[in-house]
């Protein structure tokens, strides 16, 4: 009998993480396209915010580069999988409705989850394994890139709710 409670104890998990795909997907890729545009606005490089990730491999300095190499496609993946992971947990806490929500709402809880990743990616995180994006963007530009996270997150799970 354990198992099986046990197995229903992780379904909430795995249901999370499975849809966190799409979400944290979108939240990547939108978060990713704000990367490139403001780090070509702020610094004239899109790649330079890309790179940013990638000194959790490759140290520090190498998140200070600016032109475009396998380091920022490793840097884009890096970013691509921590999305998935904060979108988890996006999932797990925030994204079952048993009723329908407006898009405010999932606006604000989409901006809570997100404004908890940026407190934990550079308040709590050692400084070798935080983005990164910030070696290349002004203020302004990081709001911008984690707005562009919590469209993502959110226009997910809008898409979700019109559909039912």
């Amino acid at each position: 009998m354990q198992p099986i409670r046990q197995e229903a104890a992780t379904r909430p998990w795995r249901t999370a993480w499975q849809r966190a795909g799409a979400s944290g997907s979108a939240a990547a890729v939108f978060s990713a396209a704000a990367l490139a545009w403001r780090g070509y606005a702020d610094e004239g490089s899109a790649a330079g915010p890309l790179n940013g990730p990638s000194q959790w491999i490759w140290g520090e300095t190498q998140a200070y580069r600016r032109d475009a190499t396998i380091r920022t496609a490793v840097g884009y993946a890096i970013h691509h999988s921590t999305a998935i992971l904060w979108a988890t947990l996006y999932e797990r806490l925030l994204g079952e409705q048993r009723h329908p929500k407006s898009i405010v709402r999932h606006l604000a809880e989409a901006s809570s989850m997100t404004a908890a990743a940026y407190i934990v990616d550079y308040h709590f995180t050692p400084s070798r394994f935080r983005p990164g994006f910030k070696k290349h963007l002004q203020p302004a530009s990081v709001f911008a890139v984690y707005a562009a996270f919590a469209a993502g997150l959110a226009l997910t799970q809008i898409v979700r709710g019109s559909r039912r």
